[in-house]
């Protein structure tokens, strides 16, 4: 081929009566484009990329296509033979703005890469790419591999400084008028959205109706569920508790389908955990109009997957809210009070949480009175004891327990003071228990109604079905008949069902149930301590009384400062004692080791100190109800004397070279006979007991044990792996001091 023109018009006069695309090169307009298509080029392929953006366009805009097609002859014009043109049209229908999903770019990408190419012809740059990162990659490929690119404009040559800036320009110019023509499509739907007049798909409970306004679903019973899911959450407060109510009833949603054969027609589907969250969450029931709940993350987006990325946008950060726009199941207030709860529901720090079944009473209510943050519940032993701990600060940042104390003492505190709240309202609350006792038997019998006429509905219908049918065609009789005796099984079914639940639960209250709530209201702190109040209902009564439960405690004191925050805005004051772990604790300790001191000295026995200490209204550290002997001993044993301790000659005579009495020896490590007993019975400590039946202990130490046992005192327990442990818990043997 001699040039591009001479074969451009050998192809012309070939073919007469057919428009040929003709590069401009190709008319001389640049006196050196003659020399672009060079022998390497034509020994390669010349590719013919089509595409159009959507599905509408490939059916409706033919042209655009057969212009696109008809690249091929003008592959053949310049010089290529017929089977050295390749049509890639993998991409019909999809977009340019990305490269994703786009095999055909794909695949014309890959054969420049293997050097097979040598001219890229499209009707125009807008047709390979609209976005800048897909046509640089395209345009440095074909730089490297010097591939030709052709458009309806001109032929380009990558390696040329003016064809890449050329292609530049027009690569930010298709991206720049894609930006172009979705701002305007977007503002047009925006404009259309402030209106109220952009409608989806409707959600459960409305229908669509002509002048784009949303309706109540005509289904009465729809309406019934609906409205029944929105009362029961006030109630139980709880997605999950919801959701067992439903599924213990026997209660199905009423779904229109938006898409399938099914679309548009009533289905009633078993109730789940995220279709209550999504209708609990929409503020359309509330009658708001919404625009935005449903934006796109680019970061989750999925590649060949166009629906991910989506994510469920509170009301807060839509972009149109227009309130009162449609009728409404619940009022703004309830949802906005539905959105606090299941905030407050939530597993977080900063949230309250949802009642629990463990026997704490303030469980999410309780915060620390030092730093402000929610304390954590804990349970130990069985049956288990509940105590309240601070550590937030222990967490995050590896400091000590801000605070802790025993729960069954506060516990007491709060239910005391809950129910002196609720004494005077007992006639109040039995009349509104019987009140609600009776809509909630009312409701559930309506809705079994309501499913028996529907079944009746579709029986009826089989059988108008049946008869309207000739009695000659049995192919369709049978199918007609078989439909019949299926809705008479579920209609019997159903009716065995109701059956059933009648005889569960009357549809009015007998007399002995409307006394038995009385009874029961009258008498709350019975009702609230019986084995069938679980600890979840005790834990809700107190949240709809009390906000939140402020406690400091004073030092290490058994005194703790309690702030109760009552709905409603009223805060009372308490002041409790709790139990501590040593009588050092104790704000008195030193009064009461004085007294039991004098005690003594007055040549009282322990018993009779102990119960001297009792009717004075002394009491030990762990709560224990009252003294006794031994522990009068344990306390007295914690002041030690001013010199030896007085024993007998015989006593005396017992003890050997370095040997020490069990009670002098605690006193000289400064330590509890508890802990000095388990070394004992570990054998870090070497020990002899005496003879009889109460037999005392007689340990042995010298100066050196004497170190080694106050150094394993004030070792941490975390060190229990070391070797130097190990060293600490290893006494010498007795034959090395001798």
């Amino acid at each position: 081929m001699s040039s591009t023109s001479d074969a451009s018009a050998q192809a012309s006069a070939s073919e007469p009566g057919k428009a040929v695309l003709v590069s401009r090169s190709s008319r001389g307009d640049w006196p050196f484009a003659t020399t672009k298509i060079q022998p390497s080029h034509q020994e390669r392929l010349a590719i013919v990329y089509v595409r159009q953006s959507s599905p509408q366009q490939v059916l409706e805009h033919r042209e655009s296509a057969e212009l696109q097609y008809d690249l091929a002859r003008q592959a053949v014009a310049l010089g290529w033979p017929q089977e050295r043109v390749l049509v890639i049209d993998e991409d019909q229908g999809q977009s340019a703005a990305s490269a994703e999903a786009r095999q055909g770019f794909q695949q014309l990408l890959a054969e420049v890469s293997l050097d097979h190419v040598g001219l890229v012809l499209g009707i125009e740059m807008s047709r390979l790419a609209r976005s800048c990162k897909d046509w640089y990659q395209l345009l440095e490929l074909c730089a490297l591999f010097r591939t030709l690119l052709l458009d309806q404009d001109g032929l380009y040559d990558p390696t040329n400084y003016n064809d890449r800036l050329l292609l530049g320009l027009k690569g930010t110019m298709s991206e720049a008028e894609l930006h172009i023509l979705q701002g305007r499509l977007n503002q047009g739907r925006l404009n259309k959205a402030r209106r109220g007049a952009l409608l989806n798909h409707p959600v459960t409970g409305y229908i669509r109706v002509p002048g784009d306004r949303l309706v109540f679903d005509p289904d009465e019973q729809v309406q019934v569920v609906v409205r029944l899911l929105f009362d029961k959450f006030e109630e139980l407060g709880t997605v999950n508790r919801l959701l067992q109510y439903l599924v213990r009833h026997g209660i199905r949603l009423g779904i229109r389908p938006h898409f399938g054969p099914n679309r548009g027609n009533l289905e009633w589907r078993r109730p789940c955990r995220e279709t209550l969250l999504n209708i609990l969450h929409h503020p359309g029931y509330a009658g708001a109009y919404t625009h935005g709940r449903r934006p796109v993350d680019r970061r989750r987006k999925i590649p060949g997957r166009p629906g991910t990325g989506r994510r469920v946008a509170s009301w807060e950060e839509c972009e149109v809210l227009i309130r009162d726009h449609h009728p409404a199941y619940i009022t703004w207030e309830q949802f906005l009070d539905h959105q606090r709860r299941m905030e407050d529901n939530r597993a977080r720090t900063q949230s309250r949480g949802t009642p629990r079944e463990g026997p704490s009473l303030l469980g999410g209510l309780l915060v620390c009175g030092k730093c402000g943050c929610r304390m954590m519940v804990r349970y130990a032993g069985s049956p288990p004891r509940v105590s309240y701990v601070c550590s937030r600060r222990q967490v995050e940042y590896a400091e000590p327990f801000c605070q802790n104390l025993a729960g069954k003492a506060l516990d007491e505190l709060i239910s005391r003071q809950v129910l002196r709240v609720l004494e005077p309202a007992a006639l109040e609350l039995s009349l509104q228990a019987a009140e609600d006792s009776q809509r909630e038997r009312d409701r559930l019998h309506h809705h079994w109604q309501q499913r028996l006429e529907r079944a009746r509905y579709e029986s009826d219908r089989a059988a108008r079905q049946y008869h309207a049918v000739e009695p000659e065609n049995r192919l369709v009789a049978r199918q007609l008949e078989h439909l019949w005796e299926e809705a008479l099984r579920a209609h019997r079914e159903l009716e065995e069902a109701y059956d059933r639940f009648l005889q569960e639960q009357p549809a009015a209250l007998t007399v002995a149930e409307r006394e038995s709530i009385r009874a029961l209201a009258a008498d709350v702190p019975v009702l609230l301590q019986a084995t069938t109040t679980t600890a979840a209902d005790r834990q809700t009564v107190v949240r709809h009384l009390v906000e939140r439960v402020a406690v400091a405690v004073q030092g290490e004191s058994e005194l703790v400062d309690v702030s109760v925050e009552w709905v409603g805005g009223y805060a009372s004051q308490h002041q409790l004692i709790r139990s501590v772990a040593r009588y050092e604790q104790l704000r008195h300790y030193q009064e009461l080791l004085s007294r039991a001191v004098q005690l003594r000295d007055a040549g009282r026995t322990t018993a009779e100190i102990a119960g001297q200490l009792n009717r004075e209204g002394w009491r030990p550290p762990k709560r224990r109800a009252t003294f006794n002997g031994p522990m009068v001993r344990a306390l007295l044993s914690r002041r030690a004397p001013s010199g030896p301790r007085p024993r007998t000659a015989d006593a005396a005579s017992l003890l050997g070279p370095h040997e020490w009495w069990f009670t002098d020896l605690a006193q000289r490590l400064d330590m509890p006979h508890p802990t000095l007993y388990s070394w004992l019975r570990r054998g870090w400590v070497h020990s002899r007991q005496l003879p009889g039946a109460q037999g005392r202990w007689i340990l042995w130490a010298d100066e050196d044990e004497l170190d080694r046992l106050k150094r394993l005192r004030t070792c941490p327990h975390t060190w229990c792996d070391q070797p130097l442990f190990r060293q600490l818990t290893s006494p010498k043997s007795r034959a090395e001091n001798k």
